[in-house]
């Protein structure tokens, strides 16, 4: 538990994402997937996956929970990935590790800069981190959750026996984060793949649709990433609005104390106002980084889903493409003709495979993504027009309250 906040499971209980993401299929009920409860420690969250199902030839129970760690839902996203049954399938995502360090940091800032204030400041301040480690915590909860979510939903990626065993063992799944060497090894793998991604970008694919995708996905994502940026940097700037009110109000309120004219009552006047803006711009703040900066920053992440798909097909395609050489060096030879034969024979198959499922795979991730999106930007300016409404009317009744004392 951090220090200065409850976030015990009673106080986050409004906290924890109940319904279904918007990034899923919501008529397929057979198996539904939720975290009801999550528990934040200082070096781990522990998030309680509930699950309900009838697929009960495959489950022992109809509904039943378990309690999972970050490293777990690594786990199991590796697992995806590594199996080649799933090459021409757009692995979701695996959600960002819990990161509160910068929470715990300005706590720790403002209690060693507690006596510099005053206690209604200081007390302003505290609820302002609280609020936003909690907004971090909601965060948190919400990307684990859809990443199983969008397990439970796909046809097949719901039938792996490694997601049965993380919803249903009832136990710890003992899984370790990499060591060293195993970091190291990752490391260079990664730098062999971005030199394959590199080379094989410049091959035009024979394919107008994966062409176009290829063309397409390389585009967005780094306009998506561009765009993460700037909505972020947007937020960080209402925080810090909303925090700077709370200084020149705490300002006002001292000079108000200390004037025995008729200005203290418009000083007071003024700081309530301002505290009032604060709690507004922090909730602007809020709605952009839940609406705007999650969307554009969960979809730079699945876009680069997407392009993991097409280096996976473009990889095959070279292998298919090595095969027959080899097959046509065999036979020119004329030795070990068979197995060359064989071996081009199931490059071929897989590259086939790869390639159909990838269509549907990026036709729906198209669809899927401009729904989320459509739906998330009318959100948020809903959200914008009624923040703006609420500023207006505060300023007129500020201004009202001012002119009463003038």
């Amino acid at each position: 538990m951090m220090d200065g906040i409850d976030d015990s499971p009673d106080l986050l209980a409004e906290d924890n994402v109940k319904s279904r993401s918007d990034t899923v299929d919501l008529t397929d009920t057979s198996l539904v997937v939720d975290i009801s409860d999550a528990l934040s420690e200082r070096d781990k969250v522990k998030f309680t996956v509930h699950t309900k199902t009838t697929l009960l030839q495959r489950f022992k129970q109809a509904e039943f929970s378990v309690v999972r760690q970050h490293e777990e839902f690594i786990w199991l996203h590796d697992r995806y990935v590594e199996n080649e049954e799933y090459a021409g399938i757009i692995i979701p995502p695996a959600p960002p590790k819990p990161d509160f360090d910068a929470s715990r940091e300005k706590l720790q800032r403002l209690g060693e800069g507690e006596g510099t204030m005053t206690r209604e400041e200081f007390v302003k301040m505290k609820q302002e981190l609280e609020a936003e480690y909690l907004a971090t915590f909601k965060k948190t909860v919400a990307m684990h959750e859809v990443f199983l979510q969008r397990l439970a939903a796909h046809p097949v990626l719901k039938t792996d026996v490694n997601f049965e065993v993380f919803l249903e063992f009832d136990s710890d799944l003992s899984v370790r984060g990499k060591n060293k060497k195993e970091k190291i090894g990752g490391f260079f793998r990664n730098i062999g793949k971005t030199a394959d991604e590199a080379l094989l970008s410049q091959h035009k694919d024979v394919d107008e649709f994966f062409e176009n995708e290829k063309q397409f996905l390389v585009e967005y994502h780094n306009k998506i990433k561009d765009s993460t940026g700037k909505a972020d940097r947007m937020t960080r700037v209402h925080k810090n609005v909303a925090d700077t009110y709370i200084q020149i109000s705490s300002a006002l309120v001292q000079l108000a104390t200390l004037e025995n004219t008729e200005l203290d009552k418009i000083f007071t006047k003024v700081a309530e106002a301002l505290e009032k803006a604060r709690k507004l711009e922090g909730r602007v703040a809020t709605d952009e980084d839940l609406k705007l900066s999650d969307t554009l920053r969960y979809y730079m992440r699945d876009s680069a889903a997407g392009k993991d798909l097409l280096y996976r097909r473009a990889r095959s395609l070279a292998d298919y493409e090595n095969a027959n050489k080899a097959l046509e060096k065999a036979r020119t030879k004329n030795k070990e003709v068979q197995q060359a034969e064989r071996v081009q024979q199931t490059c071929c198959e897989k590259f086939e495979k790869i390639s159909e499922t990838a269509k549907k795979e990026l036709t729906e991730f198209k669809t899927r993504r401009i729904a989320y999106f459509k739906k998330n930007l009318v959100e948020i300016t809903e959200l914008e027009l009624k923040h703006a409404n609420a500023q207006i009317q505060l300023l007129k009744n500020c201004i009202g309250a001012l002119k009463k004392e003038s």
